[in-house]
């Protein structure tokens, strides 16, 4: 089975499975589900994606950040969706 692909107007959150350790450097992501890990390399990177959870969309959450980082950070968000570290939130679930 194929994970949906990643789509910026839905909204996303931190997978449950996931436990985020802060670093000097960002974070460490392991998923203890599926084994992965995933380094977090900007600390701006791991409030948004604690955060993630509270936006309506992608979209929505990555507007606060700046222009020049914030196709550094979609590929980030794609890249840890492909890795199931974030999930698509159902309608409903935590969004405000």
């Amino acid at each position: 089975m194929t994970s949906p692909a990643f789509d910026v107007a839905h909204p996303y959150r931190l997978n449950p499975s996931v436990a985020l350790r802060p670093e000097p450097f960002g974070a460490l992501a392991y998923h203890f589900g599926n084994r992965r890990l995933s380094f977090l390399k900007a600390p701006e990177l791991v409030e948004l994606v604690r955060e993630l959870g509270r936006h309506p969309s992608v979209g929505d959450a990555l507007a606060g950040v700046p222009d020049a980082r914030r196709g550094a950070f979609l590929r980030a968000l794609a890249s840890l969706a492909a890795a199931d570290m974030i999930i698509p939130q159902r309608s409903g679930t935590g969004a405000r």
